[in-house]
């Protein structure tokens, strides 16, 4: 039987190109900041480069840098995948079968009872995974608190409320909200924040504008807004009680 971990997040969006990797890279600096060995995980990447003759995943090497591990990047992401499409599909193209108990096997391996597990997923918490498992398959599997990642345009909301559905759905704890401004521009008379917060009973955690797509360190830039939930996940508290759809 494959151990659990008691201390962990995994983080998930309502889709692609919301910001996951940035937010999940300003709460591994953070969390190591509050002195937690953090063992972060994307355990499959797609749309990896070649470099020297292997597939880098660039994304488990910058959450490889800001926890300050000494991890090989093979630990954190041991599935690294060359078309830019779904795992599951880049690993059907790529002539291998990746199963959901591979990918969980992966995400614990190394980490200690006392240790933090950060996972990201891969595209949104529906995205497929692997071989017949979605992201939601993962994060159950885990049995981690989840955190939500949505970016902050037309349509946010429904997708958000559906998403948190889902979650709760599955048995598990919803640790936040996290509404990304990302470096778009839409109605200023658009009020996501107010209109999720009200819809979920709870306030969200709003960011500042900034790019999600370019080489820049983004995740700097959200430590402020991230600061109270690392706060709490450090010391146990995940959960923002009574967090859910009205």
């Amino acid at each position: 039987m494959i151990k659990r971990i008691p201390r962990g997040l995994f983080v998930t969006g309502t889709d692609t190109g919301v910001g996951k990797t940035q937010i999940t890279a300003a709460l591994a600096y953070l969390l190591a900041d509050r002195n937690l060995i953090v063992r972060p995980r994307k355990p499959v990447e797609s749309g990896c480069q070649r470099e020297g003759g292997r597939l880098v995943p660039e994304d488990a090497r910058t959450l490889q840098v800001v926890a300050r591990t000494d991890e090989p990047l093979a630990h954190i992401c041991p599935y690294p995948m060359e078309p830019a499409l779904s795992p599951e599909r880049a690993a059907a193209l790529s002539g291998k079968t990746l199963t959901l108990n591979d990918v969980q096997a992966a995400c614990l391996e190394g980490v200690a009872d006392t240790d933090f597990l950060l996972v990201e997923g891969a595209g949104g918490f529906y995205s497929p995974l692997a071989s017949g498992a979605l992201n939601v398959d993962l994060a159950v599997a885990l049995s981690l608190p989840v955190l939500l990642v949505a970016a902050d345009r037309l349509g946010t909301i429904g997708h958000t409320l559906m998403a948190v559905e889902a979650i709760r759905r599955r048995g598990l704890t919803l640790a936040g909200v996290v509404l990304n401004r990302l470096a778009l521009h839409g109605d200023p008379l658009m009020g996501n924040a107010t209109d999720l917060s009200c819809w979920l009973g709870q306030p969200v955690i709003v960011t500042d504008r900034f790019d999600a797509g370019t080489a820049d360190p983004g995740w700097m830039m959200l430590r402020p807004e991230l600061a109270a939930l690392a706060d709490r996940l450090a010391t146990g508290l995940s959960v923002q009680s009574g967090l859910g759809v009205k």
